[in-house]
């Protein structure tokens, strides 16, 4: 019962530290004027993996490396057969060419480096370093671009900077302590039920770090903003791999579960090629496209669950 009390308590907490971090960040960077393109991609897009960083970091130091791992590759896969499912149910997506060249093809690019060092079985400080020299390469690469992504809606009357500020701390704050109970609740499922933590990585703790790129990407498709939705996770995605997996390897090596190694990081891999593919070919998310992703979704947990 208290497992289950920290797990709730966590991912409540989660949902609502990530959406205070996101709209005191993109308040401050209204105001200070900072551009639609960083705003939309980078502010929105990053700060809502905010949770699964702190996830992470929080799982890795406390000895369990299968939920930091799993956390990543799970939120990967969640954003786009889950979220993105969702989204284009809610309202057809339009995937804008130059954003799924850009941003999509780094999204791709990022996945398939990471092949070969989930393959290998530990992730170090090396191939951490190497993550998040392919996280500032592509920062810079994308700002050097430019392109302007829409902004929400909130962007056209920003709180003020002192507000926002609160907002930003008091999100982060409830962030950090939330991360710590997911992971605590997660750990005890795991041993309770005498489940691998690899498994409880993927699934409870990654659909709920993923809780803010849920709600920004519905809040956005309802409203007409696909590319704000879509550019969301392709952010998220991108930095769920080269900053998380990369600050994280960096602080603490992680050791990659084979569960992992040898299956879900495959199903992350066709999803990111479903997800550009769709893009570069028919430039659009349909419904029936939705409908395919959430499919898939189920059937993955469906087969985790008979794994058990």
């Amino acid at each position: 019962m208290t497992f289950f009390l920290f797990c709730s308590v966590g991912l409540i907490g989660l949902l609502l530290g990530g959406t205070l971090l996101v709209q005191g960040a993109v308040g401050i960077a209204a105001r200070l004027g900072v551009s639609p393109l960083l705003i939309g991609v980078v502010l929105v897009g990053f700060g809502t993996s905010t949770p699964e960083l702190l996830t992470s970091l929080n799982a890795a130091l406390a000895g369990s490396p299968g939920i930091a791992t799993g956390n990543v590759v799970g939120s990967n896969i969640a954003n786009i057969l889950l979220i993105l499912g969702l989204t284009a149910l809610v309202r057809p997506a339009l995937l804008d060419h130059k954003i799924m060249v850009l941003d999509g093809s780094a999204m791709m690019l990022v996945t398939l480096l990471a092949v070969p060092m989930l393959l290998s079985g530990m992730i170090g400080r090396i191939e951490g370093a190497i993550l998040c020299a392919a996280l500032a390469t592509y920062l810079i690469v994308r700002v050097s671009k430019g392109g302007e992504i829409d902004a929400i809606d909130e962007l056209e009357a920003p709180p003020p900077v002192l507000r926002a500020s609160v907002a930003f701390a008091a999100g982060l704050a409830v962030t950090l302590i939330s991360a710590h109970f997911l992971v605590l609740g997660a750990v005890g499922f795991a041993r309770l039920l005498n489940i691998s933590e690899a498994v409880i990585g993927v699934t409870i703790v990654a659909v709920g770090t993923s809780l803010p790129e849920l709600v920004t990407s519905l809040i956005a498709a309802r409203k007409g903003q696909s590319d704000m939705a879509i550019g969301n996770i392709l952010g998220s995605n991108i930095f769920n791999i080269s900053g998380i997996l990369g600050l994280t390897a960096l602080i603490h090596p992680l050791e990659v579960p084979l569960s992992i190694s040898s299956y879900d990081q495959w199903i992350m891999v066709a999803a990111a090629a479903a997800l550009l593919g769709a893009g570069l070919n028919w430039g659009r998310l349909s419904r029936i496209s939705g409908g395919v992703f959430l499919v898939s979704y189920a059937a993955y947990i469906a087969t985790l669950v008979r794994s058990l």
